[in-house]
């Protein structure tokens, strides 16, 4: 009964795998990297897998939908993140989920809820199942019985577009490719585009508080929405269609964010825009990181809004195909659908050229059409990256990102103690230096996103433990020096140690609050943003 034939192991979907050249490319970096050779090890295949017995049978209620099938019960154990991987590579399943339901309708959802209700399980909505922080995997103590992961990539339509006011009302199961496929006919685009679109729903991204590709602006999901629906177990929370309102908390910003712990978002009212006519992107070179950081400091200030300004620091600019190693890279485009955007572009490159970067000016400007060459090849090394992951785990190597936020005027002393706690976890997990870089996901007037890159050669076997001392005191520094413990990739498990340290504590009372009205039983992904019940 699996909805689409999505990977059991790696991104996207079956048969869509890396080319030689590619595999080529990322085996030839690793050995530059750490040198030497790689065992090589693969990860067992379906049949391979010893997976337990379900607890739950699925119920006459929820047969036309639902199933313990093997293959849909592995394929909704986890989500995208290194950990994830690194026990599949093991064939460890042992959170498998009991029944996978695929729901078709609100009616189905509350199907499930009351089965729930009356099993003793817990339900895990499932999203893309792109998770990079635990928020998929039925991990929820031994307080249930059983689980449930709820699908609902078969709500996939757009049932309405308002194009008088750039609006769409849209199901929450829709994946990323097929919503602006259908809003393609009526020229608008959502415009929100994480690296993880190609398999991420509109729900899992409105849950989860996504931070889109473009890097100023419209930044993440919150602002693009114009209203919620949401099925929770204790009724419907659907507000009202507004261009704005001061009326009170946001119903909207209670479930924004809230990871599938309060309801489960079945549609939402988005807001558009037209697709964009005019690009135009370079690349500015740096000799000093922090120069660089300046520059984007001051277009952010500036109110031109680019649609990207990524900071890449000299090793994550030599990671990437940009250059030598030894200057960073700021990467700079605007795009329009009303206007030429030379006039912006012009502004921002001197402001570069006042903090002493330099760029080919004959590349700058694309005209209207087409992306500019260093934007274009950032955009493809971008989207490319999550294919490469399972490459990367054959040969050992332990990699990940972290990513997070921090003001203009902490940003230098805080670069520079992450980058050596991080260098530091590597060699305390490992016993050998890894290699940490940093980029700029997104850029505010106040501050910047800072997303860190860690790669170690670990040891098979051990290698989500291994991980696990690397991130954990990685994100120990990001709490002590003020930054966020994560800007776009939600809380989930993960981050929850974290998380807990960062809000305060009668905030969290409160969120409690909201989960025992909409979910008296504690059923929704027990563990994500508050403890699961024992």
């Amino acid at each position: 009964m699996a909805t689409s034939k999505l990977k059991l192991v790696g991104w996207g979907y079956e048969g869509d795998e890396i080319s030689d050249v590619e595999r080529r490319m990322v085996t030839s970096r690793m050995r530059e990297r750490f040198g030497g050779e790689f065992e090589i090890r693969k990860a067992p295949g379906e049949e391979a897998v010893e997976l337990h017995a379900p607890r739950l049978s699925v119920p006459a209620a929820l047969s036309a939908f639902a199933t313990s099938a093997k293959h849909d019960r592995l394929l909704h154990t986890y989500g995208k993140s290194y950990p994830d991987y690194a026990r599949q590579f093991l064939g460890d399943y042992r959170n498998a989920p009991d029944i996978v339901a695929y729901a078709r309708s609100e009616d189905d959802i509350a199907a499930v809820y009351d089965f729930a209700a009356r099993s003793n399980a817990a339900v895990i909505p499932f999203g893309g199942g792109t998770s990079v922080c635990g928020g998929v995997e039925p991990v929820v103590g031994p307080g249930f019985d059983g689980t449930i992961s709820l699908d609902l990539t078969r709500l996939d339509k757009i049932l309405e577009v308002d194009e008088t006011s750039r609006a769409a009302r849209i199901q929450g199961g829709i994946r990323v490719p097929a919503l602006e496929d259908q809003l393609k006919s009526h020229g608008l685009t959502l415009r929100h585009f994480p690296q993880s679109m190609e398999l991420a729903t509109l729900g899992g991204m409105i849950a989860t508080r996504s931070g889109g590709h473009f890097a100023t602006l419209y930044t993440h999901i919150d602002d693009l929405v114009e209203s919620l629906r949401t099925i929770s177990p204790a009724g419907v929370i659907e507000s009202r269609r507004l261009p704005g309102s001061g009326a009170g908390p946001s119903p909207d910003r209670l479930m924004i964010g809230s990871e599938g712990a309060l309801g489960i978002i079945t549609e939402a009212w988005m807001r558009l825009q037209a697709r964009p006519k005019f690009r135009a992107g370079t690349a500015v070179l740096f000799d000093d990181v922090f120069r660089a950081a300046e520059a984007v400091r001051a277009i952010s200030q500036a109110w031109l809004f680019p649609a990207n300004v990524r900071l890449l620091d000299s090793r994550e600019a030599l990671n990437n195909g940009f250059g030598d190693g030894r200057q960073s890279v700021v990467v700079l485009a605007f795009e329009n659908a009303d206007h030429p955007v030379d006039a912006w572009m012009d502004r921002a490159l001197a402001i570069t050229k006042d903090f002493g970067g330099s760029f080919d000016a004959d590349v700058a400007k694309s005209g209207s059409g087409h992306r500019a060459g260093a934007a274009e090849a950032w955009r493809n090394a971008f989207i490319r990256m999550p294919h490469y992951k399972t490459t990367v785990m054959e040969l050992g190597i332990i990699t990940d990102t972290f990513e997070t936020a921090i003001t203009w005027e902490r940003f230098p002393a805080f670069y520079k103690a992450i980058l050596a706690a991080t260098e530091d976890a590597c060699r305390k997990a490992t016993g050998e230096a890894g290699s940490v870089s940093c980029r700029f996901t997104h850029c505010y007037p106040d501050g910047p996103a800072p997303y860190f890159s860690f790669q170690a050669k670990g040891r098979h076997g051990a290698l989500a433990e291994q991980w696990l001392e690397i991130k954990s005191l990685a994100l120990d520094a990001v709490i002590a020096h003020g930054g966020t413990v994560t800007h776009h990739h939600a809380v989930g498990r993960d981050h929850m140690p974290w998380y807990r340290r960062q809000r305060p504590d009668l905030f969290a009372s409160a969120l409690q609050g909201a989960k025992d009205r909409l979910d008296p039983k504690g059923i929704l992904n027990p563990g994500v943003l508050l403890a699961a019940r024992s």
